[in-house]
């Protein structure tokens, strides 16, 4: 069918069903950040192949939502569709809720799939439709339309994740997540976030590029943990480690006629677990609503999961290392684009010990390419590099031993703009004040924040996005609780957790600045000065790659952050230096050289 044949198609259905409107999100029952291609529903029913967009449909019109960083894209290949992009990040753009509400009459019902919503975003909506007179309804009206060509859920067998890189059996993480449970005197929880299913049972898969997990469910009782999964996901080696660890295994779909068997306590997390798990919990059951303790004590690595990432981060470097000394000596002698450089870093990783795949997609972005803060080339859509102006690289890779996520920025050649310095030094200063300050136990990510930003306020510039991430252990680059960021969010960092330090500076057209290291939350050495007993914590800097020195404008460096750069330098190659030839210890010498 066309676009115009599927979304005729979709308003018969509507009206079947009694609906004014339709919304298709991109999300997956598992609230992904990124998905299998079975869930690809916007994609499907609009044409538009970006990552981030929600389908409006009503009975007269259509209606893509995206952000920014696919406007034109959108523009492209929504031409001659009948759907109207509708610019999200723009201040004049309504919410979904609002355009519907401003639309439909009272009385009107809104359809969504509850199984591509979250407990929480279902009762927002429903709340909103409600107060303006107009209803929600939960139903599936994409599976009976796209039945050609749909790709299947990934089949690829699940394998064990060996504790010797966990760190931690099955039965003790279990174990703690049922003490929780029994905290909220709750019988069963359901588990939806594939990271949080892929830690808890230490499994991997290869079913979400960029994250390796396994499209599944799991509900853990009392007595015993059932995993529900596509039974051809697990082969012989995977049936005898579940049964080992005595893990009962049922159908992926059987997870609803589970649910509405269960009794008692019900716990989930709202956040993550979707509505039509929600609706199949029994109404005489008890339902409690709390953040998944899962996605806590996952925040927290142990001894043996840091260990595994500082390993990690020195197979990074050496790819860097080669990858950095290649562009500066070879890489011009032939033309060069954004994505024969995102070719090239790969090779690199490939040559690493445990490397498994990138944890997110390479972000190269040349000159005015870099100000597009989530830009991403493809083969046939990026710009030619030369031996000259800015280049962004924003890169990570999936290790058995854990993930990394790195920003350097590089001056390729050419005449240097003193604005081009002076941006970069403010990056810089914010990025060396946020990884060496140390706080008070109980301090949040957000009352750090300023910090990375203080030297480019007082130049009148600021950035956007968040400071900070949490990083998964061979599992999501991006993960929560924690987090650095102007937004309020009660989790306060504690020991064990990662994050990243990463400010930047965006000048449409010329060029993006970032800086990104990844930082653990590790306890800070008591001080003689110290008038409290108040435990301190500070960052341990777990990633190794030089800084681009030449962009330093040394006049705005204090004595204190030269050191730190330095320490730093002499860390990345004293570290680095062992795993490289002679000839690329050399290069890395002088790139670390003291300034």
């Amino acid at each position: 069918m066309t676009v115009i044949e599927k979304l005729a198609a979709l308003r018969k259905l509507m009206q079947e069903h009694g609906l004014s409107a339709y919304i298709v999100p991109g999300t997956d029952p598992h609230a992904s950040e990124y998905m299998a291609a079975h869930w690809t529903e916007t994609t499907w029913l609009s044409g538009f192949t970006g990552e981030a967009g929600t389908m409006v449909v009503t009975l007269k019109e259509a209606k893509l939502f995206t952000d920014s960083r696919y406007y034109l894209q959108a523009g492209i290949e929504l031409k001659d569709s009948t759907i109207e992009l509708m610019r999200a990040s723009d201040i004049d753009c309504p919410s979904i809720n609002d355009w519907l509400i401003s639309t439909l009459e009272q009385g009107a019902v809104v359809g969504v799939n509850p199984e591509m919503w979250s407990v929480n975003e279902f009762a927002g909506m429903g709340r909103e439709f409600a107060e303006a007179g107009m209803g929600l309804k939960s139903v599936d009206l994409i599976r009976p339309l796209w039945t050609e060509d749909r790709p299947s859920i990934p089949l690829t067998p699940l394998y064990e994740y060996e504790v010797r890189f966990a760190g931690e059996s099955v039965a003790d993480k279990v174990s703690r997540i049922r003490k929780a449970m029994a905290q909220k005197k709750a019988d069963a929880m359901v588990i939806s976030a594939l990271d949080e299913i892929a830690w808890l049972l230490n499994i991997r898969g290869y079913d979400v590029e960029y994250n390796p997990v396994v499209i599944s469910y799991v509900v853990l009782e009392k007595e015993q943990v059932t995993l529900f999964v596509l039974p051809e996901k697990v082969d012989a080696a995977a049936a005898a480690y579940l049964k080992r660890e005595g893990i009962c295994v049922k159908d992926y779909e059987a997870v609803f006629a589970h649910i509405a068997g269960l009794k008692g306590t019900v716990m989930y997390d709202g956040a993550k677990v979707n509505e039509a798990l929600y609706e199949a919990i029994p109404e005489d059951c008890r339902k409690v609503n709390v953040q998944s303790p899962v996605l806590k004590d996952k925040s927290h690595k142990n001894a043996i999961e840091l260990e595994g990432e500082r390993k990690a981060m020195l197979q990074d470097s050496v790819a860097l290392t080669r990858f950095f000394k290649w562009l500066e000596e070879e890489a011009f002698r032939t033309p060069q684009t954004e994505w024969t450089l995102m070719e090239k870093l790969h090779e690199y990783r490939l040559m690493g010990e445990n490397f498994v795949e990138e944890s997110f997609g390479t972000i190269a972005g040349y000159k005015g390419n870099g100000a597009i803060v989530h830009y991403a080339a493809t083969a046939d859509n990026c710009a030619e590099v030369k031996p000259e102006g800015m280049l962004l690289l924003d890169s990570g890779g999936q290790y058995l031993d854990g993930t990394t996520d790195i920003t350097r920025t590089v001056w390729l050649g050419g005449e240097m703009p003193q604005q081009a310095k002076l941006d970069y030094t403010y990056v810089l200063k914010g990025h060396l004040a946020l990884g060496h300050i140390q706080w008070p136990r109980g301090t949040r990510g957000n009352q750090l924040d300023a910090l990375a930003k203080q030297a480019m306020w007082q130049a009148g510039i600021t950035f956007g996005h968040g400071t900070g991430h949490g990083v998964g252990h061979f599992l999501g680059c991006h993960e929560g609780p924690q987090n650095v960021r102007t937004d309020m969010n009660p989790t306060v960092l504690e020991a064990g957790q990662i994050c990243s330090d990463e400010p930047g500076i965006y000048r449409t057209g010329e060029w993006g600045i970032r800086i990104e290291n990844l930082v653990a939350v590790e306890p800070a050495p008591r001080m003689e000065a110290c008038t409290t007993e108040d435990e301190f914590l500070r960052w341990e800097t777990l990633t190794l790659c030089y800084y681009d020195t030449t962009l330093i404008e040394m006049s705005i460096m204090t004595p204190q952050e030269i050191e730190w750069i330095n320490r730093y330098h002499q860390k990345v190659y004293e570290l680095t230096a062992p795993l490289l030839t002679a000839e690329e210890a050399a290069w890395l010498k002088n790139k670390c050289k003291a300034i």
